[in-house]
């Protein structure tokens, strides 16, 4: 268990690419949300769900987004503000084959920094990363300012980057990172199992 830090599970977005609410499909007879939260509570003690609305069907603590439509960064500040650990995971909810010795890995590379962020394919995954608590006052800053995307409020931040190097022999194939964003992620994720 990672005692300094609570999970995030971000299940606040509108889904516009599946065309329904990720969060409740199924994969393998379990919706991804149900899939996300068994791996953090593998992983962490407290386990908690950003929510644009409160969810009936979700027994875990929820905290609602900092704006309505302030995309995932909203979820990350509402997050952080509720969470009583010097640390946050953030991971989508829509991410149903992580790894977890992925996650003690990174958590093994914190220090100093605001942040710890996976560059996969040349790309930031500001949805699978550590954020201090520290970092709160910038990030509702950047939000207040009108920016939604996550990947700009890292420019503000000190990240420690993690490499595909650093993590490959926690996950070979990095299924950790593989989320589903329409219905063809989705079909193609019900062959991986």
């Amino acid at each position: 268990m990672i005692t300094d830090c609570t999970a995030l599970i971000l299940a606040g977005g509108d889904s516009s690419r599946m065309g329904q609410d990720k969060a409740g499909l199924l994969l393998e007879g379990t919706t991804l949300l149900q899939r996300v939260t068994a791996t953090m509570q593998g992983v962490f003690p407290k386990v908690i769900v950003s929510v644009r609305q409160p969810r009936a069907e979700v027994a875990l603590h929820q905290v609602c987004d900092a704006e309505a439509d302030g995309g995932p960064l909203a979820g990350l500040v509402a997050g952080l503000a509720q969470v009583e650990t010097p640390w946050m995971f953030a991971v989508a909810c829509d991410m149903p084959f992580i790894q977890s010795a992925v996650i003690t890995r990174m958590a093994e590379l914190r220090g100093e920094q605001h942040a710890v962020v996976p560059m996969i394919d040349g790309h930031p995954q500001p949805l699978f990363a550590f954020y201090a608590k520290q970092a709160l006052p910038m990030m509702r800053e950047t939000l207040a300012s009108g920016e939604k995307r996550v990947r700009a409020v890292l420019k503000q931040l000190d990240v420690r980057y993690v490499s595909e190097a650093e993590l490959r022999e926690y996950d070979p194939q990095f299924r950790s990172f593989i989320d589903l964003d329409t219905p063809q992620d989705h079909t193609a994720a019900q062959e991986l199992k």
